[in-house]
């Protein structure tokens, strides 16, 4: 394996939680440390429980006006959390012996900067989205053509300040290059895994050639971005056809926002409120007949979609969203935005269980067989053999 590196992983999130980021987050960390890696994560005074032992992790301090777990960026985070990031950023550097900065999104990257690392020590940028189609979908008090176009300007800019650059999937990459054909050679791909354990034992009706039953799952938070509100939709449509399906959402995000809209549509009542942990998502998987992805204009690999695969469930996903997934093969595939056809999409593998059998199937094999946090931590690593090795 190598050499062995101090790895300073800075996370401006909660740590642990529940969602994308902090997922990444986390089992990378733990896939590291595993490898032999010293791994210290930087990070916000909020988690929802303790990571691993060998996972040293070094908080600020509580800032008790703060208490948020969605994602995005707010102007407390950026005027008030993340300058205390970078103090706690500064002081582990004074303690520890680090080899590396592995800094999460553009405000980890921001962190390691005003906290002087820049020049000193190598620092590997983990991009997990395109910050133009993501930005506009925050309420900054900015309009939308202007969050794009500051999103698109430092899609460009920050990763000239890094020593090398992750991206979350090769769609990412494609992207920072043709913004910066410069970055070609200083850009490698880290594909977010699964956590396969959880979805080891096969629970599904579907395992026992019975059928999944009438019920549709979304898993994931319910932030704006997620597409929520075109589900819904699709949903009203679904039951217009068939009355007696229900759609049952496990988020810990209050669905408040879209209470309006379900009450407009006449489908509150066909509707199922979740709250619950990841451990509790595997089940509820197991109870579904399709899973749904409804998210548009996302770069990024949403971490439900590879749940959703791990566990084996029919994917119905609209395009942009639609990582890893060959419609067909993978998963049912739709244009983004398009709610009939992922209407369409739902009721054509209700209604053919074989279908629908063979996409879940061939979705976990492809999970089980190249979405490994393990091949993560060996992608990351491999970025930072070559850094330090290029350092005096």
């Amino acid at each position: 394996m190598g050499d062995r590196f101090q790895v300073a992983m800075i996370a401006a999130c909660p740590f642990p939680a529940g969602r994308g980021t902090p997922v990444r987050v986390l089992r990378l960390t733990e896939a590291l440390a595993r490898r032999g890696h010293a791994v210290h994560v930087v990070t916000y005074h909020l988690g929802d429980g303790a990571p691993d032992a060998a996972i040293r992790v070094h908080r600020i301090g509580r800032v008790p006006t703060y208490r948020r777990y969605e994602p995005g960026p707010t102007w407390q985070k950026l005027l008030l959390l993340d300058p205390l990031l970078a103090r706690r950023t500064v002081a582990l550097l004074r303690s520890q012996p680090i080899d590396v900065i592995h800094a999460h999104h553009a405000e980890g990257l921001l962190v390691a900067l005003m906290a002087g690392a820049r020049g000193r020590l190598p620092i590997v940028y983990d991009v997990h989205t395109i910050l133009e189609s993501e930005l506009p979908q925050y309420p900054l008090g900015i309009g939308r053509r202007a969050l794009a176009r500051v999103g698109r300007a430092l899609d460009r800019r920050l990763p000239r300040y890094a020593d090398a650059v992750l991206a979350a999937h090769d769609d990412i990459r494609q992207r920072l290059i043709a913004a910066d054909p410069a970055l070609a050679d200083r850009i490698a791909v880290g594909t977010s895994g699964v956590e396969l354990e959880p979805f080891a034992i096969d629970l599904s009706p579907r395992a026992e050639g019975r059928s999944a039953g009438r019920t549709l799952v979304y898993a994931g938070n319910l932030a704006p971005y997620q597409g929520i509100e075109l589900m819904l939709q699709a949903f009203a449509q679904l039951l217009k056809r068939q009355n007696d399906v229900r759609l049952r959402i496990v988020a810990n995000s209050p669905f408040t926002p879209y209470a309006p809209l379900a009450s407009d549509l006449g489908i509150e009542r066909s509707i199922d409120l979740v709250p619950a942990q990841f451990e509790d998502v595997p089940r509820h998987l197991s109870d579904a007949a399709v899973a749904l992805n409804p998210r548009v204009g996302g770069d990024g690999v949403p971490q439900k979609l590879l749940n959703y695969m791990a566990a084996g469930t029919p994917i119905v996903s609209f395009r942009s969203s639609a990582k890893h997934l060959l419609h067909g093969e993978l998963g049912w595939v739709v244009e983004d935005g398009d709610v009939t056809a992922f209407a369409d999409g739902i009721e054509r593998l209700l209604a053919d269980s074989a279908l629908a059998a063979r996409l879940g199937a061939n979705a976990r094999s492809y999970a089980r067989a190249t979405l490994t946090w393990e091949r993560t931590a060996e992608q990351a690593e491999a970025v930072y053999r070559r850094l330090v090795a290029c350092r005096p």
